[in-house]
Order: structure tokens, then C-alpha cells, then sequence
């Protein structure tokens, strides 16, 4: 008979982005804590479960791999022995010679035993484990969250669920038993909801609370060891800087997500990386290095493997993103049409459930056409952005709209489109400090 491949299990691993070693060692570390001794699953077993060599594994490694996976054996494409499923349909489980036992929710687990042995009392461990699945249902409520900011924006609403699920995660990670490789991932989800409240707070304009998020998840980014959520921690770091008008912060907050090993691998983490460097050098005033960050940025970008598998959080960067940010270097460093004709560039590019992203940079083309004199083509864009009346203004956007209205008084405080925009903005909050990307 012709051996199958296993499609399941090589999915899964692919998925989760576990190699051949990894997955033997979370089995044995799995065992341990099944059974009290540690397992001796090798690489040449985990190959042999992929070729379909070893269709049903044994039950103390059965049991460990689905503790460490959170499926059954037959949804990880294995077959019970003496059985073999109907074309088109999924295996069952075969109950001989297996007890379930309890995982993450309980802490408890059941020793396997033959038919006919003598009962064993069941072991208790002395916390819950932690696996991969709960890993991953905190990266799909992560996601949730960088979805729910691309259409809505930040504000207390988003940050709360972020702080929920940074204590979440947090308690997994003191309270739990895992592998040293679920811990560095925990850590890692950690400082990424940890910076999505430090962004919801920037959106709400409190930096000071900003900050506070901000050091800790640099603190979390750096015990985890991952350099992707220490790149989102940088640039992020260079944001809120940049936001507070420190220059030299934010300009080293850039190199340091340049030092990081993505960076050097991705050539979109480097567009990203180059980005926040061109804005942070433009607000210094460092008009050179400012366009050569720039170039690096487009070069970048165009070498990128856009349909790469990368996490949630790069999901907005995007060529539109791009164009974005590459116009309001322009904006800082005075070169108003360059801005506006990226800021269209950026409109037209922008994913369709880019909301927030949308209404941010028709208000940046608003600024670029008040700045070419443009005063009734400026008032017309960012009408269009405008809250509807009555609402409450939160967000970046209406503390822009704030910067559009200081900018169109200084630049004619007596005409009469001055102050009819006046009249329709009143209720806008005018910021206190710089709301530019």
C-alpha cells in the first residue's frame, strides 16, 4: 500500500511556524509534565509522522502532542492502527488504550494505562499548562485588535481590551507551565498588546500614560527575544517620541529597530524601518539624511516579497502606508507638493478597511493644500473628515483637524472662509503639541 503523507500535521506546524527539532522538544518537555519523565521523541520521529511512516504514534506521545497542539490525534491527520478512513471523510478517534486528560484550565493530567493494569492515581501538576494553542488564540485576539484599530482608531475603548489581554497573557506566563519556547512567545504577545494601549493612548493624546505603556513593552520585547515585536516596539518608541518632541529619541529609537534581525532580513521591516527614520530626521531638521532615508525606504519596499507570511501587526504597511508617511517627511522638511501629491498617491493605494488611515491622511492632504495657499481646496478636504456634529472629537485625526485650523488663521485670519470654517470647527480641540504622524 502506498504510504500518504501527513498534510495535517505539516500544516499545522507551518502555521504555527515550528520546525522538525521544536516540535520534538515541546513533546518530550509535554511528556515530563504528563508523566514525570521526560520523552524521547526525535527529529527522525517527527519526520517519521510526517511521511506517514508512523501513522498512529504512541500513547504517552499521542497524548503530549495533542497537549502541545490542542488537536486530537485524527484532526493532526493521524489513523488508529488497524483502520483506515473512507475517501473524503476525517478518521475517528479510537478510545482503546487512551484516557483523555485535563490541560490548561484544571492543571490536572491522567497517566496513560494499559487494559487490566492496576489504576495509578492521577498526577497533579502544580500549575496549568501552557501550550502552543493558547498561544494562538491570543495572536488571533491580537489580530482582533489591530483589526478593530484600522477601522476605528485608538481610544480608551481599544486600550482596555489591550490591557485585558496583556494581564491575560501576563497570568499565563506567571502562573502557567510551559516550554521556554511557549514563554518567549507569551512575552512576545505580551509587548505587543502592551504597545497596541500605548498607541490607543497616543490616539487619545495622553502620552504621558503612553510612555508608561511604551517601557514596558520595550522591557517585555526584550525578554522575549522575538525581533519582530522588538521592530513594532522600536518604531513605535520613535512614534511616541517623535510625538513628544524628542528628536534625538526618536531618531535613536529608529536606528534601534535597524539593528534588529528582521530588519536585516525583511526588506519591508527595512522599508518600515528607513520610514520612521526619514520622520524622525525630518523633525530634527537633518534635511539630507531625511531624503536618503526615503530612497532606502522605496528601495526597500520594492524588493519585498509581498505575499510573505508576517504577523498582524505589519498588516497596515502597505504601499499606500508607504506614500503616507513619505508625505509627511515632505510636509516636515517644507516641501508641500511633493507632500500632497504622496498624500493622493496614499489615498488611492490605501486597503479599503483602512478607515482610520484613510480619514488621517485626507486631513495631511488638507494641510499640504493650506500650505500651497490652496485655502478653499484645503477647507473643502478636510471637511470631508470633519466629526459629525454633536459627537464627541477623540482621536488624531480631530487634533489634526485642530493643527488645520491654527494653520488657515495665521495664514488669513480675516477671511471670510477663515471664518466660516471657524464656525464648523469650533468644537474641535485645538492640540497642545505636534499631530503628526
Amino acid at each position: 500500500m502506498a504510504r500518504s503523507t501527513n498534510q495535517a500535521l505539516a500544516d499545522w506546524m507551518d502555521h504555527h511556524e515550528v520546525k522538525v527539532a521544536e516540535l520534538a522538544e515541546l513533546v518530550n518537555d509535554a511528556m515530563e509534565q504528563l508523566t514525570g519523565r521526560r520523552g524521547n521523541v526525535s527529529e527522525r520521529t517527527v519526520f517519521r509522522w510526517l511521511s506517514g511512516e508512523n501513522r498512529w504514534p504512541q500513547d504517552r506521545q499521542r497524548l503530549a502532542l495533542e497537549n502541545v497542539t490542542g488537536r486530537t490525534a485524527t484532526r493532526l491527520g493521524f489513523v488508529p492502527r488497524g483502520r483506515r478512513p473512507a475517501p473524503g471523510t476525517a478518521p475517528q478517534e479510537d478510545p482503546v488504550r487512551r484516557r483523555a486528560f485535563i490541560t490548561a484550565t484544571t492543571g490536572t493530567a491522567l497517566a496513560v494505562t494499559a487494559p487490566n493494569a492496576a489504576a495509578t492515581p492521577p498526577r497533579t501538576a502544580a500549575r496549568p499548562t501552557v501550550g502552543l494553542a493558547d498561544v494562538q488564540r491570543l495572536r488571533d485576539r491580537l489580530a482582533e485588535l489591530y483589526e478593530e484599530d484600522d477601522k476605528n482608531g485608538g481610544g480608551q475603548d481599544l486600550e482596555e481590551k489591550a490591557n485585558l489581554e496583556v494581564r491575560r497573557t501576563l497570568g499565563l506566563q506567571q502562573n502557567g507551565s510551559a516550554t521556554g519556547r511557549v514563554r518567549s512567545r507569551l512575552y512576545a504577545l505580551g509587548a505587543a498588546f502592551t504597545a497596541t494601549a500605548m498607541w490607543a493612548a497616543v490616539d487619545s493624546g495622553r502620552l504621558n500614560d503612553a510612555q508608561r505603556y511604551m517601557e514596558q513593552a520595550v522591557t517585555l520585547a526584550g525578554l522575549s527575544g522575538d525581533g519582530q515585536v522588538q521592530h513594532q516596539t522600536w518604531r513605535y518608541a520613535a512614534m511616541l517620541a517623535d510625538q513628544r518632541g524628542r528628536h534625538a529619541d526618536a531618531i535613536a529609537a529608529a536606528e534601534a529597530a535597524m539593528m534588529t534581525a528582521v530588519h536585516r532580513r525583511d526588506p519591508l521591516y527595512a522599508s518600515l524601518s528607513h520610514a520612521r527614520l526619514a520622520l524622525a530626521t525630518a523633525s530634527a531638521g537633518d534635511h539630507n539624511r531625511s531624503l536618503r532615508a526615503l530612497e532606502r525606504a522605496a528601495s526597500a519596499y520594492g524588493r519585498a516579497d509581498l505575499a510573505q507570511l508576517r504577523p498582524a501587526s505589519m498588516g497596515f504597511y502597505t504601499l499606500g502606508e508607504l506614500h503616507g508617511l513619505t508625505g509627511i517627511t515632505h510636509y516636515r522638511l517644507g516641501r508641500a507638493d511633493e507632500a500632497e501629491f504622496h498624500a493622493h498617491q496614499c489615498l488611492a493605494a490605501l486597503n479599503p478597511d483602512q478607515h482610520r488611515n484613510r480619514a488621517y491622511y485626507t486631513a495631511q492632504a488638507a494641510l499640504a493644500q493650506l500650505s500651497q495657499g490652496d485655502l478653499e481646496q484645503a477647507t473643502v478636504t478636510a471637511s470631508t473628515v470633519m466629526p459629525p456634529p454633536g459627537t464627541v472629537p477623540t482621536g488624531r485625526v480631530p487634533r489634526l483637524l485642530g493643527t488645520f485650523t491654527s494653520a488657515l488663521n495665521m495664514k488669513a485670519p480675516g477671511a471670510a472662509i477663515t471664518q466660516e470654517w471657524n464656525e464648523r470647527a469650533r468644537d474641535l480641540t485645538r492640540p497642545s503639541q505636534g499631530a503628526a504622524q
